[in-house]
């Protein structure tokens, strides 16, 4: 893929207050799905990971997820998922500027984020029920705004807890508070 090719499909990263979100109700989620779609194998072929299968579902919290299928994949993942995460804010912004209106769109590898979500629940209940027991604020690694909004989601119904972030970019991480 071409430089140009490249800046043709990226955007100016636009501040997410300036572009309106779409409820599933309100979208055709097929014109979003084929739009994605598209994208995704736009940003793919560079990386030259033979055939691929897409498949499209809607997730748990009114998003659309891709997950890609096929031999070989490790290269989209990258180290700790970045690479994966880069994919999946191309996509988003890029079909975000093709439709006019942001939708919810994940990225994932043979269920590479399914199974990270899971730790990452894991993983909160556990700083939970720690917090709960030992009376004292557990702090958690820093995270990804994804990672973090998983936490975030997990023990926001846990009546023994709440959750904060603290800090700045590389180092933003959740804090576990016992009420």
């Amino acid at each position: 893929m071409s430089e140009d090719t490249i800046d043709e499909g990226l955007l100016e990263v636009e501040d997410a207050e300036s572009v309106d979100e779409v409820s599933a109700e309100d979208a055709n989620i097929d014109e979003i799905a084929d739009t994605a779609i598209e994208v995704l194998q736009t940003i793919l072929k560079p990386f030259d990971v033979g055939d691929v299968t897409i498949d499209e579902y809607d997730g748990d919290e009114g998003e659309l997820i891709l997950d890609i299928t096929g031999d070989d994949l490790a290269v989209l993942i990258g180290r700790h998922g970045r690479t994966l995460d880069a994919i999946q804010f191309l996509v988003s912004a890029i079909t975000r500027r093709n439709l006019g209106f942001r939708y919810p769109i994940v990225v994932d590898v043979e269920g590479y984020k399914s199974r990270q979500r899971q730790k990452l629940e894991s993983l909160a209940k556990s700083a939970a029920s720690r917090a709960a027991s030992q009376h004292r604020q557990i702090s958690l690694r820093p995270m990804t705004p994804y990672e973090r909004r998983i936490v975030h989601i997990t023990l926001k119904d846990d009546p023994r807890v709440k959750t904060e972030s603290e800090d700045e970019g590389a180092d933003r991480h959740i804090v576990v508070i016992p009420v």
